[in-house]
């Protein structure tokens, strides 16, 4: 579904991300992780045209994102849920999962998709003319997720999902996670809980100062010396 071939990029002058090289499958998740700083978050802007990419190429169902700005990507099928949610604080929850059906046929089909996300996150409904900046955090991200769901993308892109947030609320995050995953929706997921990322995905890419240093299955990462060193601390 999405591919990315030796794919460059970063801010001005400076290059965060080289040579990178992943693939999403249909109906598949798949996880970033990495420590701080790795190019983690540069990559999703790339992917959703945020930031544009300077060699390599980046494609979705076989055809050419290059140079297509980032509201093109998103009638392409990409949705982005930034890091910390960026919700519009000041505008109920349904506002917001308004402007999450911008693109024209999001916006003919508005009432089935709304009826739809509330039928997923039944506390949306609930919450529906309620300020958003005044949920809690776990039902902030809920509201992200909505939001980007509401274009009914054909790929969802999640920065640091669990960002954040109380230990207790990081748990529903990631029943948040799986549920979208048991929806049947395609996923590329950046996240620094390790262990529990790789409980919900099925493959991952490690990725440090840029590059790609390990690639395989949830279950060979967990096992990889690397990542259980590192970032397990086993």
């Amino acid at each position: 579904m999405l591919t990315l071939n030796q794919v460059s990029g970063g801010y001005g002058s400076f290059r965060a991300l080289f040579d990178v090289s992943i693939e999403v499958r249909e109906n598949e998740a798949v996880a970033v992780i990495g420590p701080n700083g790795a190019g983690k978050t540069t990559l999703l802007r790339v992917i959703s045209g945020q930031i544009p990419l300077s060699a390599g190429e980046m494609r979705l169902d076989g055809v050419s994102l290059r140079g297509l700005a980032a509201h093109r990507i998103v009638t392409r099928g990409i949705a982005h849920i930034p890091e910390n949610r960026r919700l519009f604080a000041r505008l109920t929850v349904e506002d917001n999962l308004r402007m999450g059906a911008f693109i024209p046929d999001a916006r003919r089909h508005f009432a089935a998709r709304l009826a739809w996300v509330y039928e997923l996150f039944p506390r949306l409904a609930e919450r529906r003319t309620q300020l958003a900046g005044t949920l809690s955090g776990g039902e902030q991200q809920m509201c992200a997720i909505g939001r980007a769901l509401m274009s009914r993308p054909k790929i969802l892109l999640m920065d640091e999902p669990s960002a954040g947030l109380a230990p207790r609320l990081v748990q529903q995050v990631f029943e948040l996670v799986g549920r979208i995953r048991a929806e049947g929706f395609t996923v590329l997921i950046v996240e620094q809980n390790v262990q529990q990322i790789l409980d919900l995905v099925d493959r991952a890419y490690l990725i440090e100062a840029g590059h790609i240093r390990v690639a395989g299955s949830s279950v060979e990462l967990k096992h990889h010396d690397v990542i259980r060193k590192a970032y397990m601390g086993l």
